[in-house]
């Protein structure tokens, strides 16, 4: 006897109509639920909140040529510049989520912000404002090539194998930033990095980075909900009582002269020695110079440091958009990611905030493929970003309660998830193996994105010419890669023009 079927009812089909949030993010659509959107989000949150610690180290704690700190001031200003880094990413990562509505938080790009800190202000006649006009100016350019489409028709130009590849090489990239982060691996004399402090693993940070690292692990394996969280939150616990009984303050490296504290937390000490809330200091809001960097640096000068900004930022965030869309399973069958071009002038409109919010350009963070990795597919993991960060700026203590050893071990799981395309290519084709190597290893032996990208673009062009297939593929990997080797050469470039 034929059963009726309940799903059929008027009241079941009103049960299972999804909801208003459901239809506008495509949750469902897109596999995911509520529940793994909010704790993509805290993942990702977890994974990249070091940025409101470590922007004001670099760029708060050097003056400009005028011996002015950023925020003001003959003294570092490191609370205001901390606040005005979880504001700028609060804003732009509810943006990311809520317009275009893909799974990519934005903070302060790391590089970006050393390069102004250390190339840029102490240039004669340079100021923090006007080194931050220079970013607005770098932000406006980028803009108005998103919006001429030229940054989309250079994303659809790129042949599929290179966005595999790139997908590969920001998983290695960010697993080794994730080992290096925590101190597990570390910079060597004899060698370029060795294992630990001393060349095997000692010290109680790292007994955190590992416990933390397994468990996530053994979670996963098991198919347990929310294993990166799950280990993150643990971590973090066990690193609040190993402080509390131990004390071990921060990492300081041994010199000749210093036994210094090798077995110190790499970044944030897991303790909260002040009162939680504090009134946020925005004193870096709106103190850009837009004409200053021009006048300060000449029109060729500045055209030089506006260029590097914009080809780091262009492609770094072309190959952080392709590795995050393939962790999620985003990409469509003709190479697409679904409303790419929002995230691109979303971007774009990213370095302009972050000059304006005097925090440096701001730019997608690859951690976000830690969220994804835990099941967040939707613009609402963004979102949920961007409020902690909002947050943030009357939390900061708390924020810096998470030690990197907590952290980083997401980095890990997310860069051995992302290494799995690997068998999409094939290495067996020279065209493929060649280029796709070469952005693989020189991502992280770099420690750029862009150079691994480039790199791979580079020898592509190259390759087809020397087989004589130089109108098989588009004609703007051609300008792609001869800016790249410009890139490549602004030293010389830089050093010619001066």
């Amino acid at each position: 006897m034929q059963q009726s079927d309940p799903s059929s009812s008027p009241s079941a089909a009103r049960t299972a109509e999804p909801s208003a949030l459901d239809r506008y993010f495509l949750i469902t659509e897109r596999g995911s639920t509520l529940a793994r959107e909010i704790r993509g989000g805290l993942v990702t949150f977890f994974s990249m909140c070091y940025i409101v610690v470590l922007n004001p180290l670099i760029i708060g704690t050097v003056p400009d040529s005028t011996g002015q700190y950023l925020g003001g001031g003959a003294e570092p200003n490191l609370p205001a510049v901390a606040a005005g880094t979880a504001l700028i990413a609060g804003v732009l990562s509810i943006l990311m989520g809520a317009w275009a509505k893909f799974p990519l938080a934005l903070a302060a790009g790391l590089g970006l912000n050393a390069y102004l800190a250390y190339s840029v202000v102490p240039l004669p006649g340079m100021t923090w404002g006007g080194a931050m006009g220079l970013v607005v100016l770098e932000g406006v350019v980028i803009l108005l090539l998103v919006l001429s489409g030229f940054r989309k028709a250079v994303f659809d130009a790129v042949p599929p194998f290179l966005k595999t590849a790139i997908g590969v090489g920001i998983g290695l990239f960010i697993a080794f930033l994730g080992l290096y982060n925590a101190r597990f691996v570390t910079a060597a004399g004899a060698t370029p990095v060795q294992l630990g402090n001393d060349g095997s693993l000692t010290g109680w940070p790292t007994f955190v980075f590992v416990t933390g690292l397994l468990l996530m692990l053994v979670l996963w394996v098991r198919k347990v909900p929310g294993a990166i969280l799950i280990s993150i939150v643990t971590a973090t616990v066990l690193a609040i009582l190993i402080e509390r009984f131990m004390g071990l303050g921060a990492h300081a490296p041994a010199t000749p002269d210093d036994p210094g504290n090798p077995g110190g937390w790499a970044m944030n000490v897991p303790t909260v020695s002040e009162f939680p809330i504090q009134i946020p200091d925005f004193a870096t809001l709106f103190t850009v110079d837009p004409w200053g960097g021009i006048t300060a640096a000449g029109v060729i000068g500045a055209s030089v440091i506006v260029f590097s900004l914009l080809l780091a930022d262009f492609f770094d965030t072309m190959g952080t958009m392709v590795g995050v869309a393939s962790g999620g399973g985003l990409i469509t069958a003709d190479g697409d990611i679904p409303h790419s071009q929002r995230i691109l002038i979303v971007d774009s409109v990213a370095a302009i905030g972050g000059g304006v919010g005097g925090v440096s350009s701001n730019t997608s963070f690859v951690e976000s493929a830690s969220g994804v990795a835990e099941g967040a597919r939707t613009g609402l993991a963004a979102i949920v970003v961007g409020v902690l960060f909002l947050l943030t700026t009357f939390l900061s203590p708390l924020v810096a309660l998470v030690p990197y050893e907590a952290a980083t071990p997401a980095l890990v799981m997310v860069g051995f998830l992302m290494m799995t395309q690997i068998t999409e290519l094939d290495f067996t084709d020279v065209e493929v193996a060649l280029p796709a190597f070469l952005t693989i290893i020189l991502m992280p032996f770099a420690y750029s994105i862009t150079v691994g990208m480039g790199a791979g673009f580079v020898m592509f062009v190259l390759i087809r010419l020397v087989r004589g297939k130089a109108r098989e593929f588009h004609w703007l990997m051609y300008l792609i890669a001869v800016l790249f080797v410009a890139y490549f050469l602004r030293g010389a470039i830089e050093g010619l023009l001066t």
